[in-house]
């Protein structure tokens, strides 16, 4: 069974509870295998916006990257997302970042995610739990890529451990561990 890993993201509302909403959902696509850290990230692009709790999730799943997209979409939609403008504000934001090793390329789904190997607020949480995954078409594992990618102090902050994610009684992702 393929292995996807997906980014999710959120920093409009309570962002945890959206980020813990998308993974409920998602692991209606197959087996949830690993669950990163939550990590508060600055924006990027669009800079007056607040800041967004990031995470990974690895799914073990049969779907097709495009039906795996399509769910990430259903679920965006039902927590609650509204358009704005690209690289706004999100009530939560699903990306597919890799799917296996396949390399997808079509106007709405591109796998690997393009921009994932240029932002630190994708890898960090990424290499906790698939560090060693190799990034199709870069012959680098993710590891690898965010040991080269340029960094500053405190890009990328730990507010709260995997199960922050599995649900209501975990740690506040607004205090650090």
């Amino acid at each position: 069974m393929p292995t996807v890993h997906l980014g999710l993201g959120s920093n409009v509302g309570d962002r945890l509870a959206a980020l813990r909403a998308a993974l409920a959902r998602l692991s209606e696509l197959g087996p949830v295998e690993a669950v990163s850290s939550v990590y508060e990230t600055a924006p990027v692009g669009v800079l007056d916006q607040p800041p967004f709790l990031n995470a990974c999730a690895t799914i073990a799943t049969e779907l097709s990257p495009r039906e795996v997209l399509s769910r990430a979409r259903d679920a965006e939609r039902a927590l609650g997302r509204a358009e704005r403008r690209r690289w706004g504000p999100r009530e939560i934001d699903v990306d597919v970042l890799l799917f296996g090793d396949l390399r997808v390329a079509e106007a709405d789904l591109v796998v690997p995610h393009p921009r994932m190997t240029e932002r630190a607020f994708v890898l960090v949480p990424l290499a906790e739990i698939a560090g060693g995954a190799v990034v199709p078409g870069t012959g680098a594992t993710v590891a690898a890529l965010l040991e080269r990618l340029p960094r500053t102090a405190g890009d990328v902050v730990r507010v709260a451990p995997p199960s922050a994610l599995r649900g209501p009684d975990a740690t506040d992702a607004r205090r650090p561990p």
